[in-house]
């Protein structure tokens, strides 16, 4: 529309990126209302502007047969098989529909996707198809010159918008997989804000916002075009997908109930296609493929030493921990003192005694009249019923063994699931509960069960985990935090 303008689409870019990420700390409730009609309005274009072409030369409907495509990879040989690459390009993106749609369940994604998306899309590509077909030269462009001449500058308009609340989708689904991702133990605890008192899965993670922000600008900076990340683009879409097929065949045989034969032929058939699609995209690594396999070794060897880490941490604490039956019978004895309320000590391991109540009663020299031994763990299903979330074992001496469950898409809150659960025995006012938790120091020791870059990952992730009493949502004013050295 303005050619004279390209020197300033990568500034304005960058602009639109920066004003995105810096209003994420708001959330996006007040505007969120105009997302969806928006993206509704885009793909009803979408539709329209195909569909209008199509009218035009209806033989691209011819199309829709798969010979066309068999006759292409068996007479074109390695130029069909190369094509595949560019061919992938049209589906990218639909990731992202799954990646933020998923608080909602099945139903709301397929409707989407079957009552919406696709059919916009299929009608879209066919109508530049019919508009290559009548005019090769709009080559250049077919999607913009799709459009009449004066319906282009509120198309641009309108692709900005679309653009731009994609972007707010992948940005809200990489906070979502974080969020999940830390509770099933694989990224170390980051602060968690809650934008929104009515919906539960508006959130905003600062840490994961301006990791993401510096990686996409500079992207921008170094690709400066979307025609060049297509190759970062395929190897990406076609590596999820492969990683997909492989996670379904999994949830089929375990969960599913599907028997090793059904399973792998579906498994083969969906893994041929991804397979065909990811290799003719490999040719590609040099030309911006290497960007997301970097990338993702990255994440999996952080988030693999992270939980490998913290399995050997939690060796070395319990084995240093007193044996509890021992700790109690000293109780009883009647030479601790003990003081009014409630003590909730959080700890990883839910059999031994927590470091932070050794330490508490070394420098204090008192232990509360109920003291509960709290261990957070995260199930497998994404939510669970009231009556799924607690398992209570009375010990003696006023103490107490509490595991709290969270389905891995919940947000705890510690503080209110133990106000709202009401346990017999253990009343968890919060004037009179008190909460202990640990804060490890980490010292490199050359026996760690790490090699040397993972133990270094390992304790530079453990720098910036965020605290357990701002993790699990504890009011400041009760809690203590005991910190503490550790050699691994």
């Amino acid at each position: 529309a303005a050619p004279w303008f390209e020197p300033y689409v990568t500034p304005l870019a960058l602009a639109i990126l920066a004003a995105l990420f810096l209003a994420q700390r708001g959330g996006t409730a007040r505007v969120g209302a105009l997302f969806g009609p928006i993206i509704v309005i885009w793909f009803l274009a979408l539709a329209a502007l195909g569909g209008a072409r199509i009218l035009h030369a209806g033989e691209v409907l011819a199309a829709l047969s798969p010979v066309h495509a068999w006759r292409m990879l068996t007479e074109h040989g390695a130029v069909g098989f190369a094509l595949l690459g560019a061919v992938v390009l049209a589906v990218t993106g639909g990731e992202a529909l799954y990646a933020d749609m998923g608080h909602f369940g099945r139903f709301p994604i397929r409707l989407a996707w079957f009552g919406l998306v696709l059919p916009a899309l299929l009608i879209n590509y066919f109508g530049q198809g019919a508009l290559l077909l009548a005019e090769p030269a709009a080559i250049e462009n077919p999607f913009f010159l799709l459009a009449p001449g004066w319906a282009l500058y509120p198309l641009i308009g309108l692709a900005t918008a679309a653009t731009v609340i994609a972007s707010q989708a992948v940005i809200s689904g990489a906070y979502s997989i974080t969020l999940q991702a830390i509770h099933l133990r694989f990224l170390p605890r980051m602060a968690v804000r809650h934008t929104s008192a009515q919906e539960r899965g508006q959130i905003y993670l600062p840490a994961v916002n301006w990791l993401l922000f510096a990686g996409v600008a500079g992207l921008v900076v170094t690709f400066k075009t979307s025609s060049n990340l297509a190759a970062a683009y395929g190897v990406a879409v076609t590596g999820t997908m492969v990683i997909t097929t492989l996670l379904a065949y999994k949830v089929a045989r375990r969960f599913g109930g599907w028997g090793r034969w059904r399973a792998g032929a579906a498994l083969a058939l969906f893994l041929t296609v991804d397979l065909a699609f990811f290799s003719s995209n490999l040719a590609k690594v040099f030309e911006g493929g290497w960007f997301p396999l970097a990338v993702g070794a990255a994440l999996f060897a952080a988030m693999t030493t992270w939980r490998r880490g913290r399995a050997l941490l939690a060796e070395r604490l319990a084995a240093a921990s007193a044996p509890v039956d021992v700790f109690l019978a000293r109780l009883k004895g009647g030479a601790t003192p003990r003081v009014p309320g409630t003590a909730v000590f959080l700890t990883s391991n839910p059999r031994g005694l927590p470091p932070s109540l050794m330490h508490n009663l070394k420098h204090n020299k008192v232990v509360h009249e109920r003291v509960a031994l709290v261990t957070v763990e995260t199930a497998d299903p994404p939510h669970l019923a009231a009556d799924e979330r607690f398992q209570l074992t009375p010990l003696s001496a006023g103490f107490y063994r509490l595991i709290v469950r969270y389905g891995f898409m919940e947000e705890p809150d510690l503080p209110a699931a133990l106000r709202a659960g009401r346990i017999p025995g253990l009343p968890f006012e919060t004037m009179e509960t008190t909460y202990f938790v640990s804060r490890e120091t980490l010292i490199p020791t050359r026996n760690s069960g790490l090699p040397a870059w993972r133990e270094a990952i390992f304790i530079a992730l453990s720098r910036v985990s965020a605290s357990a009493s701002e993790y699990f949502r504890i009011p400041p004013g009760r809690v203590v935090e005991l910190g503490m050295q550790i050699e691994i």
